[in-house]
């Protein structure tokens, strides 16, 4: 007879657990309607007290919504389980297959949180060194400056920066004081060579290239440090001296400039103090490096 009704045995024993499931539910609704009913009777008849009756009524009919729960409970159990795992299961394979995009989301609220760099800032993170030129939920876009970190040119190639890497990677940020940076560069100079000669060449050179807005960054520091809770440094051009190995001196120049003019005066300082030799010769005319030759 089923098959002349068009339905199939398999959908038959497909569907009925959920019809009995259904009717169970069904069943377990008749009997809280009942019993809910004959207690709200039963103490009708037997309070007399007002407030006593209607306190009755609502513990009755709270407990019997409870019991209700519960049975739903009991009745759909093994079916919530499954239904519970099934949707654990697609949650995990949701953020495997997207893990990526979180990161990268996640990366774009912790930098835009901490405040860590703007549009228009230099950031190294990792090996990646450029100006900030644009912003996205997913990546960060800059302008490569280089080659390698200390170097201040633009190589001309553009890099997009997915945002994951601000989770787990730190970033530098050279232009956090904006206006005005103290901007480090080193000189290596064997140790026989005139390096003394150099040292006050390169500090001379500094304290000229610097000494027309000198004041102006130092008060412009000033001001910075104070609003960021900072301890004011010297904005003073110096030239100090670090020994990487026993046959070398490498001369550190820092001195205040414009941040957008930091590889020009960079080279303007560097051109004027090596227009002169610095290298030790001997009474020939020959370095004592030609002479070892």
């Amino acid at each position: 007879m089923l098959e002349k009704l068009g339905i199939s045995p398999d959908a038959v024993a497909l569907f009925a657990p959920v019809v009995s499931l259904f009717g169970s539910s069904f069943m377990l609704l008749l009997v809280v309607l009942v019993l809910n009913s004959l207690i709200s009777r039963f103490i009708r008849r037997t309070v007399a007290a007002s407030e006593l009756r209607r306190k009755w009524l609502v513990q009755s009919r709270n407990g019997i919504i409870l019991i209700f729960i519960l049975g739903l409970i009991l009745i759909w159990g093994e079916e919530l389980r499954t239904l519970a795992l099934s949707v654990v299961a697609i949650a995990v394979a949701f953020v495997v297959a997207t893990k990526e995009l979180i990161l990268c989301v996640t990366g774009s609220i912790l930098k835009a949180g901490a405040g860590s760099f703007n549009i228009g800032d230099r950031i190294q993170i990792k090996d990646f060194r450029g100006d900030v030129i644009d912003q996205t939920l997913l990546a960060t876009t800059i302008l490569e400056v280089g080659p390698g970190k200390l170097t201040h040119q633009r190589t001309g190639r553009m890099a997009v920066i997915p945002n994951a890497l601000f989770v787990s990677e730190p970033v530098i940020n050279e232009s956090y004081t904006r206006q005005y940076v103290l901007h480090v560069f080193t000189v290596p100079f064997k140790r026989a060579d005139n390096w003394r000669a150099a040292q006050q060449a390169l500090l001379a050179a500094a304290s000229k290239h610097c000494q027309p807005y000198l004041e102006n960054a130092r008060l412009y520091l000033q001001r910075l440090n104070y609003e960021r809770g900072l301890e004011s440094s010297s904005v003073e051009p110096r030239v100090t001296i670090q020994l990487p190995t026993a046959a070398e001196i490498h001369l550190v120049v820092r001195f205040p400039v414009r941040t957008p003019q930091r590889s020009a005066v960079e080279q303007q300082i560097l051109a004027e103090v090596f227009a002169e030799d610095y290298s030790v010769k001997d009474a020939g005319g020959d370095t004592e490096e030609e002479e070892s030759k």
